[in-house]
Protein backbone atom coordinates (compact mmCIF):
# COMPACT_ATOMS: atom_id res chain seq x y z
CA UNK A 1 0.00 0.00 0.00
CA UNK A 2 2.65 2.72 0.81
CA UNK A 3 4.12 2.23 -2.41
CA UNK A 4 1.11 2.39 -4.45
CA UNK A 5 0.82 5.61 -2.11
CA UNK A 6 4.10 6.69 -2.94
CA UNK A 7 3.60 6.40 -7.06
CA UNK A 8 0.69 7.98 -6.96
CA UNK A 9 2.19 10.82 -5.13
CA UNK A 10 5.07 10.89 -7.94
CA UNK A 11 2.26 10.84 -10.76
CA UNK A 12 0.64 13.40 -9.54
CA UNK A 13 3.74 15.44 -8.95
CA UNK A 14 4.70 14.86 -12.29
CA UNK A 15 1.23 16.67 -13.42
CA UNK A 16 2.15 19.79 -11.51
CA UNK A 17 5.58 19.50 -13.53
CA UNK A 18 3.80 19.45 -16.61
CA UNK A 19 1.51 22.41 -16.02
CA UNK A 20 4.47 24.78 -14.60
CA UNK A 21 6.28 23.44 -18.00
CA UNK A 22 3.21 24.42 -20.09
CA UNK A 23 3.54 27.53 -18.39
CA UNK A 24 6.50 28.68 -19.77
CA UNK A 25 6.90 26.45 -22.94
CA UNK A 26 3.46 26.16 -23.78
CA UNK A 27 2.44 23.39 -25.63
CA UNK A 28 0.14 23.21 -29.15
CA UNK A 29 -3.39 23.61 -28.95
CA UNK A 30 -5.47 21.94 -28.04
CA UNK A 31 -3.27 20.78 -25.08
CA UNK A 32 -2.25 23.99 -23.68
CA UNK A 33 -6.01 25.14 -22.71
CA UNK A 34 -6.62 21.07 -21.62
CA UNK A 35 -3.90 21.03 -19.37
CA UNK A 36 -4.83 24.28 -17.58
CA UNK A 37 -8.39 22.80 -16.87
CA UNK A 38 -7.26 20.01 -15.35
CA UNK A 39 -4.74 21.98 -13.21
CA UNK A 40 -7.89 24.12 -11.88
CA UNK A 41 -9.93 21.43 -11.29
CA UNK A 42 -7.21 19.19 -9.66
CA UNK A 43 -6.73 22.09 -7.49
CA UNK A 44 -10.13 23.40 -7.06
CA UNK A 45 -10.76 19.17 -5.80
CA UNK A 46 -7.43 19.19 -3.71
CA UNK A 47 -8.60 22.58 -1.68
CA UNK A 48 -12.07 20.85 -1.54
CA UNK A 49 -10.01 17.46 0.12
CA UNK A 50 -8.00 20.44 2.28
CA UNK A 51 -11.33 21.36 3.92
CA UNK A 52 -12.75 18.50 4.36
CA UNK A 53 -10.05 16.87 6.03
CA UNK A 54 -8.74 19.96 8.19
CA UNK A 55 -9.71 17.94 11.67
CA UNK A 56 -7.37 15.42 10.87
CA UNK A 57 -4.24 17.51 10.44
CA UNK A 58 -4.63 18.75 14.08
CA UNK A 59 -2.01 18.07 16.71
CA UNK A 60 0.09 17.04 14.06
CA UNK A 61 4.12 18.50 14.06
CA UNK A 62 3.80 20.65 10.79
CA UNK A 63 -0.13 20.92 9.84
CA UNK A 64 0.86 24.00 7.62
CA UNK A 65 3.50 21.00 5.69
CA UNK A 66 0.80 18.80 5.47
CA UNK A 67 -1.39 20.90 3.76
CA UNK A 68 0.98 21.97 1.41
CA UNK A 69 1.17 18.25 1.17
CA UNK A 70 -2.23 17.68 0.17
CA UNK A 71 -2.35 21.02 -2.11
CA UNK A 72 -0.15 18.98 -4.29
CA UNK A 73 -0.94 14.92 -3.94
CA UNK A 74 -4.07 15.27 -2.81
CA UNK A 75 -5.72 12.00 -1.20
CA UNK A 76 -2.44 10.35 -1.58
CA UNK A 77 -1.32 12.41 1.42
CA UNK A 78 -4.68 12.28 3.44
CA UNK A 79 -4.57 8.43 3.44
CA UNK A 80 -0.97 8.24 4.68
CA UNK A 81 -2.10 10.71 7.78
CA UNK A 82 -2.86 8.44 10.48
CA UNK A 83 -6.49 9.11 12.08
CA UNK A 84 -6.65 9.95 15.59
CA UNK A 85 -9.60 8.89 17.46
CA UNK A 86 -10.62 7.80 21.21
CA UNK A 87 -8.42 5.36 22.78
CA UNK A 88 -10.26 1.96 22.26
CA UNK A 89 -11.72 0.80 25.25
CA UNK A 90 -11.53 -2.98 26.76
Amino acid sequence: MKGLLWFGKMLTLLFWWVVLVNLFVPLGQPFEWLIHFGALALLGLHVVELVAFNRRLRGRSHPWFDRLQILLTGIFHVVSIPRVGPAPTA
